[in-house]
C-alpha cells in the first residue's frame, strides 16, 4: 500500500480541483488517476492483464470527459465502454458472480433506465448499451472479492450520478460525488484485484469473495 501515496496525492489534487471548479488543476490530476494505479498493477502482477487494458482505457475516457459537448461525452462512453469490457473479462475469468447479484443488479439497470429514457434524448440508446455494460461490470466483480464488489458498486454509482446529469437531474454536489465515488471505485477495483490474483496464485483464500450467507472464519 505505501506505493500508493502518489494516487493519494494526485486524488486529493483532483477533489480540490472538483470543489474549487479549478480547470487547470483537474486536467493536471485527473488524467493521472488510471495511470499511477497502472503503475501500482503492473509492479504488482509483472504483467498486462485486462483490468490493466481497462484502466488504459479509462484514462482516455477521464481525459475525454474533461472536455465539453455531445461528442465528448460519446467518446468518453466508449472510452469506459472499453474499461467495462475489459473489467468484465477479468472478472469472469477470475470467478462466476452470485446469481444473487447479478439478478438484482439488473434489475437495478432496468429501474434506472425506465426512470431515465424520456429525460436523455438522443443518449438513450448509448446510455441503454453502456449501462447495460457497466451493471454487468459491476455484478461481475461481486464473484472476484468484497473489496472488489464494492468498487464496481462505486463505479456504478458514479456513472448513475453522471446519467442522472444528463437527464436534467443533477444532485447537490454533483461533481464532488462522482469523483469521489469514482476515485474510491478505481482504488477498490485496483487493490483488490491485485489481492484477489495474489490468493489465487497462492493459493490462499486471501481477500473474500462477496457470496451470500456467513463466512468463515479461516476466509476472513
Amino acid at each position: 500500500m505505501k506505493r500508493l501515496w502518489p494516487f493519494g496525492v494526485v486524488a486529493a489534487v483532483e477533489l480540490i480541483g472538483v470543489a474549487a471548479d479549478s480547470t487547470l488543476l483537474q486536467w493536471l490530476a485527473k488524467p493521472l488517476l488510471a495511470p499511477v494505479l497502472l503503475v501500482y498493477l503492473l509492479r504488482a502482477r509483472r504483467r498486462v492483464d485486462p483490468v490493466a487494458v481497462g484502466l488504459v482505457f479509462a484514462t482516455g475516457g477521464d481525459i475525454a470527459l474533461l472536455l465539453s459537448g455531445d461528442t465528448a461525452f460519446l467518446v468518453g462512453m466508449g472510452c469506459f465502454l472499453g474499461t467495462q469490457v475489459a473489467f468484465i473479462t477479468a472478472f469472469l475469468r477470475h470467478r462466476r458472480p452470485p446469481i444473487v447479484a447479478v439478478a438484482t443488479y439488473l434489475a437495478c439497470w432496468v429501474a434506472a433506465n425506465l426512470v431515465l429514457w424520456n429525460h436523455l434524448g438522443p443518449l438513450r440508446l448509448p446510455v441503454l448499451g453502456y449501462s447495460l455494460a457497466l451493471t454487468l461490470m459491476a455484478a461481475a466483480a461481486a464473484g472476484v472479492s468484497r473489496r472488489v464488489a464494492l468498487g464496481g458498486g462505486l463505479f456504478l454509482i458514479s456513472d448513475l450520478l453522471i446519467g442522472m446529469d444528463a437527464a436534467g437531474a443533477r444532485v447537490p454536489g454533483h461533481g464532488l460525488a462522482v469523483m469521489t465515488t469514482y476515485i474510491a471505485a478505481l482504488l477498490l477495483i485496483t487493490t483488490g484485484w491485485v489481492a484477489a490474483r495474489r490468493a489465487r496464485d497462492a493459493g490462499g483464500a486471501g481477500d473474500p469473495a462477496y457470496t451470500p450467507g456467513p463466512v468463515p472464519d479461516n476466509a476472513r
